[in-house]
């Protein structure tokens, strides 16, 4: 089969345009890292498009016509918007769907420990990811935390270039001869999918002085306690924006380019 490249299509005023779509996506691919961040970037781009939040329609008695727009948001995590067509319901409608979770590492409920000197996070994966993949790559923290009070924090660490990062370690390539023999579903089990997040020790703390460093790192910033993160959803991702690739900026390389293109 002979494939013609898709960019002989465009002539110069093509390409341009084609350029200033790439840069509104990249900006939506790179805040966008999890399904709330993409919902409630949906709900903003829905409203300036002159959607209404279809449960405000509903409470205030309003009655919608064809050519109105509506959308509404189940439990944060998705979004259905609706064009109102001229023609009855039995006619049928046309549906465009995608989903906007993407593989990932999720911190557990009880998650924090200390060993060795170092503080880590306990995870386990979400997503068809290929483990390997995970190790030694810069990762950021993005999700909320429901506090005991009731309030819900949104949490973002390792976005902002301030930012520290996390990683998941992996041995040194003279220390791996065993690790290189396995295969790659083996190399890295999902129970070492441990998130490294601190070593500086509490000063004053006796026990466990790296963990209380962390705790008190993580209330100072969020009011967060230990017991919190029994209600929190966070998930780990990779760190960093979305980049051109490519001499010619022809390509994008980014997290989470699954259905969400």
């Amino acid at each position: 089969m002979d494939r013609k490249n898709a960019w002989n299509k465009y002539d110069d005023e093509g390409r341009k345009r084609i350029f200033s779509f790439a840069d509104s996506y990249k900006n939506f691919i790179s805040e966008c890292k999890t399904e709330r961040e993409c919902v409630k970037e949906a709900v903003r781009l829905a409203e300036e498009s002159g959607y209404k939040n279809l449960f405000d329609v509903i409470n205030n008695n309003e009655r919608l016509e064809a050519g109105d727009k509506v959308y509404a948001v189940n439990k944060e995590k998705a979004i259905v918007l609706f064009s109102l067509g001229k023609e009855p319901m039995e006619n049928g409608l046309n549906i465009l769907g995608a989903h906007i979770d993407s593989p990932r590492l999720d911190i557990k409920q009880n998650p924090l420990y200390e060993d060795s000197g170092l503080v880590l996070m306990d995870t386990h994966y979400y997503g068809g990811i290929k483990k390997y993949q995970w190790v030694a790559l810069p990762l950021a923290i993005h999700g909320v935390v429901v506090k005991k009070d009731g309030t819900v924090v949104d949490v973002v660490i390792g976005e902002d270039e301030k930012d520290p990062v996390f990683c998941v370690t992996d041995l040194l390539v003279h220390l791996s001869g065993e690790q290189m023999e396995k295969i790659a579903a083996k190399v890295i089990e999902g129970e070492n999918l441990y998130l490294l997040i601190g070593s500086q020790p509490l000063e004053g703390e006796e026990k466990e002085a790296v963990k209380a460093m962390t705790l008190k790192l993580l209330n100072d910033k969020y009011g967060m306690e230990e017991e919190d993160f029994l209600s929190a959803e966070l998930e780990i991702v990779p760190a960093g924006k979305a980049r051109e690739t490519g001499l010619d900026s022809s390509m994008i390389i980014a997290y989470g380019q699954d259905d969400r293109v």
